[in-house]
């Protein structure tokens, strides 16, 4: 599309916001003219160094660069650029006076994925642009395919909340933290009362839809980016609660005890209630060493079995 066109949203989709890196003022406000008249969010470094500095505070997955710059040449920068951790991939366009091809070559080793030999053409360079544009889209688009399949192996699919797996290998990184920092943790093991009951009377799709609403009481009980939990194994659960001791851990599995016996679930034979039990144990590493998983999970469930022999629908803390 020339300048001047109006964009429809299909064209607009690949506008990724772009930063020129440019130490002459009029050639980067020619430049910046033109790809603004493109419908580009444009901004500007005066070199590599300035440009490095910026994408970490302001990531523009498009980068447009002069070759030869003070302090920091084009392709130091792209050197530079590939080493850093960045949210996503950066498309380097590299703008050049020199058309020779070892100097074309050298340029794209050194990090960039295209060149432009100046001057620049507006319509040239909205071409080599939209083609950025279209292999950024492509980058995007696997990256959230690849998290999405990433969550899915640490979900449990019927619950939504992590699985065994997850469990077992991140619990010892938050018992090392606690460690670490010298914070206490509490582990929270959690199981439906009778269960089995659920499933005989009622039937399994009863009973998964139990699952699924005992669940949703855990998350939404949850401190956003702190707390987390999971299923352990059918109707068990384990709730992670960290910067908690122990009698925080108890008042915390008291809310999600009365929560659960609040439920009011459907069923073809009408409504029912269920209750949960809860087993809390924790660590306090200014007090005591901070123990394995297994050893922690061991108080936990024995506090839970504790629960369920005398009477059930109720909390018991590690001894």
């Amino acid at each position: 599309m020339m300048p001047g066109k109006e964009a429809s949203v299909t064209d607009m989709e690949d506008r990724f916001p772009v930063l020129i890196v440019e130490d002459s003022t009029t050639q980067a406000l020619r430049l910046q003219s033109v790809l603004e008249s493109l419908g580009y969010d444009v901004a500007v470094a005066v070199n590599g160094r300035e440009a490095l500095e910026r994408l970490q505070d302001d990531f523009r997955p498009l980068v447009i660069t002069d070759w030869v710059m003070p302090e920091m040449d084009g392709l130091s920068f792209c050197r530079a650029l590939r080493d850093r951790d960045l949210p996503g991939y950066v498309y380097v366009i590299l703008l050049t006076a020199k058309d020779a091809l070892d100097d074309l070559v050298a340029g794209l080793e050194a990090g960039a994925d295209d060149y432009l030999v100046k001057p620049v053409h507006p319509a040239e360079l909205g071409a080599r642009l939209k083609t950025a544009g279209r292999i950024l889209g492509l980058e995007a688009k696997l990256k959230k395919k690849n998290e999405e399949i990433r969550h899915l192996s640490i979900t449990d699919p019927l619950t939504r909340l992590y699985n065994r797996r997850h469990f077992n290998e991140h619990l010892p990184h938050a018992l090392k933290a606690a460690g670490r920092y010298g914070r206490p943790l509490a582990v929270v093991m959690t199981d439906i009362d009778h269960f089995k009951k659920v499933n005989d009377t009622y039937g399994h799709q009863v009973g998964d839809e139990t699952l699924q609403a005992f669940a949703g009481v855990l998350q939404a009980s949850l401190r956003r980016g702190v707390d987390w939990a999971a299923r352990y194994g059918g109707e068990e659960f384990v709730v992670v609660l960290p910067e908690a001791d122990l009698e925080g851990g108890a008042v915390a599995a008291e809310r999600l005890r009365l929560l659960a016996s609040q439920l009011k679930l459907q069923s073809p034979q009408g409504p029912f209630r269920i209750t949960a039990s809860f087993g809390v144990a924790a660590v306090d590493p200014q007090k005591e060493p901070v123990p394995s998983m297994e050893a922690l999970l061991a108080a936990a469930d024995a506090a839970l079995y504790r629960a369920k022999e005398n009477g059930r629908n109720r909390v018991e803390t590690a001894r």
